[in-house]
């Protein structure tokens, strides 16, 4: 029984990584594909994002945009447009040089001479070149703006060390692009996408999230600001969870989006991206998975409860599964969190012991157990994912409501879950930033010290550019530390800069970073 009741072999005190990738793993949620830094995510990892991409396509479209799709393949002239843009992806393209194969002299495939293209096509890995394109054939005049699309797609960035969900050479997301009639109102955009992710990440994912602006270094490449929410996993490490660019007229004037103006003459529009990821179930999982496997937050999970009857081969059969049916039939009735609830009846072969710990592996918020003993008494057997140890016995913390009982209290336990585990990850959060450190030595001997997950660091600094700026990268990257953001909520500065002796003008956040 002890080596069902613990789902995973490694602990997350233990090594960190390790458990990531066996919780992965255990919950059914991915596996590698057989080609390089690319992964197959399996049924319920892919439910857990087709939930995601629900909740955020109808937050998205709630601020009036439309959703499009653009090709894959964007010719290489594109990116050559715009300098700094190429650059910043450069290393990471994946180009399409050829469109025939033939056999080889040794009798395998290989490209064909003849069948060159007369100009590579990058795989798409950001749209905004191609679709600054479209938008410079669809926006004319003022009356065309502001013009808000989005697009749900996978893009290719050729990473040299990959991790599933978190860092993948293919991956899922989507992409929002928009054009704009001033400076003002694009700028204005920007936050208002990065509140949608904060939204998103709080109230979805309850993935607790600082919003900020990123320092010079850290822009999208061609963007004039970068504002990110950023998230901190169990470790201490934190994960930059979406961003929202503010593009100025950069990719307008590279792509020719320009347009006649009120006054009737031409000028460029302002336009934004902004886009969040498969990245993000990394984050869930880090944020939220323990020593048993994963916890999905009742908003994000495919199935919220799964009733589980005992069978056992004979003639009680069919009438547990009737009286199992009864639940299930009283919660799928239900709303719950603003949708109506979802509930499996898993009459799968296998032993119920065994089934519990694949659902709760996967990170079931509620399980339901029901045996011929619980039919006979009119009870169920139910557990709460995240409160899944009773602290005294040390044994499952079973519950016994009738069915009554448990098919009108299990919708408010799912609420409850979903506020606990965003308070719990807060709370975490909150007890692992260090503020008030005020020299750059003080930073070094927190870094440096002897624990193990030193968490976040708040420090005030002068916000140096260019060649000074450079200097406090290199200076950080010697102790594996990046700038995260500018807390939006942070308080003014009051001090020096720690890297300067300057007077500070904002206070920035840093960590050690995935």
């Amino acid at each position: 029984m002890a080596q069902i009741r613990h789902a995973l072999t490694t602990k997350r005190a233990d090594d960190f990584a390790a458990w990531y990738q066996e919780v992965i793993g255990a919950a059914d949620m991915a596996e590698e594909s057989g080609v390089r830094g690319c992964m197959v995510i399996k049924p319920w990892g892919y439910g857990i994002w087709e939930r995601l991409q629900r909740l955020l396509d109808d937050r998205i479209k709630e601020t009036g945009h439309d959703n499009a799709y653009f090709p894959l393949f964007i010719p290489l002239a594109n990116f050559e447009r715009e300098a700094e843009h190429v650059d910043g992806f450069a290393k990471e393209m994946a180009v399409v040089t050829h469109h025939r194969l033939i056999a080889g002299p040794d009798g395998g495939l290989i490209p064909d001479p003849e069948a060159k293209l007369e100009e590579p096509l990058v795989v798409r890995p950001t749209s905004e070149t191609i679709i600054g394109d479209a938008m410079a054939r669809w926006v004319q005049s003022w009356r065309d703006l502001p013009l808000k699309l989005n697009q749900w797609a996978n893009v290719v960035r050729w990473e040299m060390r990959t991790r599933m969900f978190l860092r993948t050479a293919e991956f899922l997301w989507q992409e929002g692009h928009t054009a704009h009639e001033t400076e003002a109102e694009a700028k204005e955009h920007t936050l208002r996408m990065l509140e949608v992710y904060r939204q998103c990440a709080e109230e979805d994912l309850a993935l607790p999230v600082i919003a900020g602006e990123k320092p010079e270094n850290e822009r999208f490449p061609g963007a004039v600001e970068t504002w990110s929410i950023e998230a901190m996993m169990q470790d201490g490490k934190a994960l930059q969870a979406g961003t929202s660019h503010y593009l100025g007229t950069n990719f307008s004037a590279a792509s020719g989006i320009k347009f006649q103006n009120r006054e009737g003459s031409e000028t460029l529009a302002h336009t934004t991206s902004w886009g969040v990821s498969t990245r993000m179930i990394g984050g869930m999982i880090m944020a939220h998975g323990d020593d048993d496997g994963l916890r999905v937050p009742p908003r994000l999970a495919p199935w919220q409860v799964v009733i589980l009857p005992m069978l056992r081969d004979n003639d009680e059969d069919a009438a547990l599964i009737d009286y199992c049916e009864g639940l299930r039939a009283t919660l799928a009735g239900q709303h719950v969190l603003g949708e109506k609830l979802r509930v499996l009846l898993d009459t799968k072969p296998g032993k119920a012991a065994a089934k519990r710990w694949d659902w709760v592996r996967k990170g079931a918020p509620v399980i339901v157990e029901v045996g011929g003993r619980d039919m006979q008494n009119g009870v169920v057997s139910m557990l709460r994912r995240d409160r899944l140890w009773d602290k005294n016995s040390g044994k499952p913390a079973f519950e016994a409501p009738t069915r009554e009982i448990a098919g009108q209290t299990i919708p408010d336990v799912l609420a409850d879950m979903q506020a606990a585990l965003l308070t719990e990850a807060r709370d975490r959060r909150e007890a692992n930033i260090t503020r008030g450190v005020d020299s750059y030595d003080a930073v070094e001997a927190h870094f440096n010290s002897d624990a193990k997950y030193p968490g976040w660091v708040e420090v005030q600094w002068s916000k140096p550019t260019g060649a000074a700026l450079d200097q406090v990268v290199e200076r950080l990257k010697a102790l594996k530390l990046t700038i995260r953001n500018v807390p939006t909520d942070a308080a003014p500065a009051d001090g020096a800069c720690i890297f300067t002796g300057d007077p500070a003008v904002e206070r920035i956040l840093l960590a050690r970073a995935y």
